[in-house]
């Protein structure tokens, strides 16, 4: 046996050191902000290649195993993972935009995403347009100038459901060669794959269905890794260009996966945006029962969805799944295995009927957040949407008696129930 014959101080600090190799079952969680080298030439050649890991800001083994895994949940070559949905957005745009650039996005978008491009993106001198037809291509191609860089979108759009025709508007893209980015939080990889119908890069807020319990942020950005140098070298000088010190530019060292690996290297790292290993880890836990979890959400959604289109004191139901949404055959195109869990329904006592309902609701849960295992409930035209005007709102579906539900897991009858005693009460006077 040998004795230690270190210092208290120092064997408290590194006694318990050790690299005995272990083969885990589940995802290790690297908890750690860097990792040990070697030896000198390892440090150098990390540092000159990028490869293998040194500080988890830049890399981390526990987010590079979920990153895998959410690229495959997608169909893409590689994946991002980021601290939020937020901040997956954000990088995602970056990624393809700088000063100077223009970006042409559907109107029908999650409003932090909308901030950001409204007021975020344009101190950056990133211009964007605003399409309110967003199932018609040629409402797309009106608004693409020469220094438009992204096609951005919702698959499923908060609040009014509209599905988004992802291989018509990925084409759209292709002519000019743009990228088409496609927010899927609400689909999920589940019901539909954008990247299989034509879009370049998805991004998800994984603090919803990804995770799946509400108890943790993240992010994820997934690329498609076919970026094309010879047609859209010109919109993405960054990526194609020698880099500094006259060093291999992205595309000369990455091929088609250029745009994911300048969000690896250039983005995320220096927005500093990266996510705890340990929520990491509770990510790709969430997602290996996320059919399980979606599957039951969507079937709930839809008897939810048809039992409140039958109450006399609903005005109406906005869910692709009923065969009386305007997009339901676009739905039953692109959607499956459901219809998703999220959408909104509009009250016939308006602005106190909407009140009394989510102060009235015991199984359903009030807060600010979707995807979750519970079923929540919020009222968007004084919360979400409370900095739109009445034209906007009206223009996106929201009115002062719409309330937006995201049903969870439980019993469909306890929810019904719930939702049964609540309308009872409800006045059906119009506010």
């Amino acid at each position: 046996m040998t004795v230690d014959t270190t210092s208290f101080l120092t064997r408290a600090v590194h006694a318990g050191r050790g690299q005995e190799p272990a083969s885990s079952r589940a995802t290790p969680i690297y908890l750690t902000a860097g990792f040990e080298f070697d030896d000198f030439d390892h440090a150098a050649g990390h540092f000159g290649t990028g490869a293998g890991f040194g500080y988890t800001r830049t890399g981390n083994p526990t987010v590079h195993a979920v990153e895998r895994q959410l690229a495959a949940l997608e169909s893409g070559a590689d994946a991002v993972l980021l601290a939020s949905g937020q901040a997956a957005v954000a990088t995602a745009l970056l990624t393809v935009a700088g000063a100077g650039d223009h970006i042409v996005s559907s109107t029908h978008i999650y409003e932090g995403t909308r901030g950001l491009l409204l007021d975020n993106l344009t101190r950056l001198g990133i211009e964007t347009s605003f399409v309110d037809d967003i199932a018609d291509p040629d409402a797309w191609r009106a608004e693409i100038r020469p220094n438009t860089r992204a096609l951005f979108a919702e698959s499923i759009a908060n609040a009014r459901n509209d599905i988004l025709d992802v291989a018509a508007i990925s084409a759209v893209g292709d002519e000019f060669a743009i990228p088409l980015i496609v927010d899927n939080t609400l689909a999920t990889p589940y019901l539909l794959r954008p990247i299989e119908h034509g879009a370049a890069i998805v991004v998800h807020s994984a603090s919803k269905f990804l995770a799946g319990h509400g108890s943790v942020l993240g992010g994820v950005i997934v690329d498609d890794g076919r970026f094309d140098a010879s047609r859209a070298g010109h919109n993405a000088p960054h990526l194609v260009l020698p880099g500094r010190g006259g060093l291999p530019g992205v595309v000369e060292r990455h091929g088609g996966r250029a745009r994911i690996a300048y969000a690896r290297e250039s983005v995320a790292p220096r927005f500093g945006a990266s996510p705890s290993p340990l929520n990491a880890f509770l990510i790709g836990q969430g997602a290996e029962t996320l059919a399980l979890r979606v599957e039951r959400q969507s079937r709930n959604a839809l008897e939810v969805a048809r039992w409140l289109a039958a109450q006399d004191a609903v005005e109406s139901v906005d869910y692709a799944g009923l065969e009386t949404h305007p997009d339901h055959d676009k739905a039953v195109r692109y959607l499956s295995g459901g219809f998703g869990s999220i959408f909104t329904f509009t009250l016939r006592g308006g602005l106190e009927a909407a009140r009394r309902f989510v102060e009235s609701v015991q199984v359903f849960t009030h807060m600010t957040h979707i995807g979750d295992v519970r079923s929540l409930v919020l009222h968007p035209g004084t919360t979400s949407h409370a900095f739109r005007t009445d034209e906007e709102r009206d223009v996106l579906g929201v009115q002062p008696g719409t309330l937006r539900l995201s049903i969870g897991i439980e019993s469909v009858d306890d929810l019904i129930a719930d939702l049964s005693r609540v309308l009872t009460a409800v006045p059906e006077t119009v506010a």
